[in-house]
């Protein structure tokens, strides 16, 4: 039934994660009736994402592993919400053509951190677009343009105000690039921009596994999932167009936003910094050691969580819960991929806190300031 549904979400961003969250949960929602609608991914990157997604039909597999309320849980699902994959560089008309499709509601992205990153020198005539934000501009100016509906953005990239941001800097775009008025009143005010937060470990293709000779596009993420989604004003309580038990529509994401990125982004990146210069290549296998595992303690409740107390629900208890997602046994999550866009990463995840902690207690947190002596620098041989 699914794969008969109209192509409703365009999506910026071919990696894993949403893979194995935002279109897993489309595809769940699909086989429940929903009828969401199905997924055309734009890839952007060097590499054949692209091309491996249109090989397989878009369809692939994700494999769920972890504890589960108290229960081992280890279940493969397959996932059919793809309907096909663009290259941008090659295939960017088809993209437009999209943009100008009556069904098309719906924009996802998750381009990392260091996505919503501009070039001085893109220009409004570019062939294709450079930057993600003039690919969502261009997209949004040829639907105006067409006079069909505005789109409900998605942002999935861990920035806080996500939504905010990227719509500021698509219309700093369009003002550098002299779009018309009406077209700047359209994205402001008629297209619809929904701060999200999004946590789900996704680790990527497992060592083994009897369907990795079939899906090379297999993947592997925990049990745990939580897509906190701001109602922005047009998704109404029991109207929302995507209904999951992982996701929570809300009127304000910054809490979970604030816990989920200091804490578990936060002590990710914090644990990359402190075991792989100890020799540990894998999340897993440095919290079992003893010491890093009682030096991430103490950064957790000592000088992470106090900041958040009273900003958000049970910093501790979440801490806790991380510590345990950290420590599943069956997640091979390696420290390398972690160090994927390390500069921004330590802005966003670890900076606030080294900052915040001053202010409140009038003290520098001491393991996030030797943790951050030198900036957050990656060691020298990961680096390489």
């Amino acid at each position: 039934m699914s794969t008969s549904l109209p192509e409703t979400v365009l999506q910026f961003g071919s990696g894993r994660f949403l893979r194995a969250f935002a279109d897993l949960f489309i595809h769940q929602a699909n086989q429940q009736g929903q009828k969401v609608g199905r997924v055309v991914i734009v890839q952007s990157t060097a590499g054949d994402r692209a091309g491996a997604l249109a090989s397989a039909s878009g369809k692939y597999h994700v494999v769920i592993r972890g504890i589960e309320n108290g229960q081992v849980v280890d279940r493969v699902e397959a996932c059919e919400s793809v309907s096909r994959a663009l290259a941008a560089q090659t295939q960017w008309q088809q993209v437009l053509e999209l943009a100008r499709s009556p069904h098309l509601a719906t924009v996802l992205s998750n381009t990392t951190e260091a996505g919503y990153e501009t070039f001085a020198d893109e220009k409004a005539d570019d062939a294709v677009p450079r930057s993600f934000p003039a690919k969502l501009l261009a997209v949004l100016k040829i639907r105006h343009e067409a006079g069909l509906p505005g789109l409900r953005i998605i942002p999935c990239e861990l920035r806080e105000g996500n939504a905010g941001l990227l719509k500021q800097i698509v219309l700093d775009l369009a003002a550098r690039f002299g779009v018309g008025q009406a077209t700047v009143d359209y994205i402001q005010n008629t297209c619809s921009w929904h701060e999200t937060l999004v946590d789900r470990i996704v680790t990527g293709t497992p060592a083994e596994h009897p369907l990795l000779a079939t899906d090379p596009l297999l993947t592997v993420c925990e049990p745990y999932a939580l897509f906190a989604i701001h109602r922005a004003g047009r998704e109404k309580p029991g109207q929302e167009f995507l209904k999951n038990p992982a996701i929570i529509w809300t009127d304000d994401v910054l809490p979970y936003f604030l816990r989920k990125v200091r804490i578990l982004n936060g002590g990710h990146t914090a644990l990359l910094l402190k075991a792989w210069p100890r020799g540990f290549r894998q999340v897993g296998e440095a919290v079992k050691d003893a010491e890093n595992r009682v030096w991430l303690e103490q950064l957790l409740f000592t000088e992470i969580v106090p900041v958040l107390e009273g900003r958000c629900d049970d910093p501790a208890g979440f801490a806790k819960a991380v510590l345990d997602r950290f420590a599943n046994p069956f997640l091979q999550h390696k420290l390398a991929d972690i160090a994927l866009h390390h500069a921004s990463k330590v802005q966003v995840r670890l900076v606030p806190t080294l900052a915040e902690y001053e202010k409140k207690f009038g003290k520098k947190p001491p393991l996030l300031s030797a943790l951050l002596a030198d900036g957050g620098a990656l060691p020298a041989d990961l680096k390489a």
